[in-house]
């Protein structure tokens, strides 16, 4: 059954009892344990817990990049349950926008190339200015012809951010962002991340261990054991 339309209008991301058991050689592993959460628009959350809670996996499930074993998922106005991959990989195209810690970019393009990837698959006319210009808002107009092997993990998270901004997603998810990079990086990510938000007013979704960065959100949730333990909001 969708999600109610009402619900949707005022959110970008709604969970409604998730669940998620994925197979093992022992058995069935229980990962998510009926999680429910609305994530207001323009809302910035974060996602705190230790390793194994259940974090990546909510993340993962929300993002429409996992389907969830039970539950409904909703984000950026779209009933995300029972769509199968080849809509989802169109929503997310449009919609969303993903950096991973480990940044999964393509090696044999540069990095321009990287960025304009997502672009082009939109269709967008202006792919090659649209990237070169969110390079440059990272940083790195000068390492546009760069491939990946020739920058630094502090460019490849950077070159990762701007692939995942470039379209102005409503929702942007970010697994660790932070967690390959020296300080002084680490928090011009951040405040990329929250200017883009402030910008558009995109609605951010981060999980992450540092604590420093979780209290920039509007709203810090702690995860233990596939489940919300707890919520705080920023006074």
């Amino acid at each position: 059954m969708p999600i109610l339309a009402s619900e949707m209008r005022a959110s970008s991301i709604v969970l409604e009892d998730v669940r998620l058991t994925l197979a093992s050689a022992a058995g069935p592993v229980n990962i998510l344990n009926g999680v429910s959460l609305t994530v207001a628009k323009g809302e910035a959350v974060a996602l705190l817990g230790p390793s194994g809670s259940g974090k990546s996996s909510l993340l993962m499930v929300a993002a429409g990049l996992e389907a969830a074993s039970a539950g409904r998922v909703g984000v950026a106005g779209k009933t995300l349950t029972g769509l199968d991959e080849d809509r989802l990989a169109r929503f997310r195209r449009a919609h969303v926008g993903i950096v991973f810690q480990s940044f999964h970019l393509i090696p044999t393009m540069t990095a321009l190339e990287n960025v304009v990837v997502p672009l082009e698959l939109l269709g967008s006319a202006s792919a090659f200015a649209m990237a070169k210009a969110a390079l440059e808002a990272v940083g790195l107009g000068h390492r546009l012809d760069h491939y990946p092997g020739q920058l630094s993990g502090g460019e490849q998270q950077r070159v990762a951010l701007a692939r995942a901004i470039v379209h102005e997603p409503e929702v942007i998810f970010a697994d660790e962002p932070t967690g390959n990079l020296d300080g002084a990086t680490g928090a011009a990510i951040i405040e990329l991340l929250f200017a883009l938000r402030a910008r558009g007013g995109a609605t951010l979704f981060l999980v992450t261990h540092e604590e420093s960065l979780a209290w920039r959100c509007d709203r810090v949730l702690h995860m233990k054991d596939g489940v919300i333990v707890a919520e705080e909001r920023k006074t």
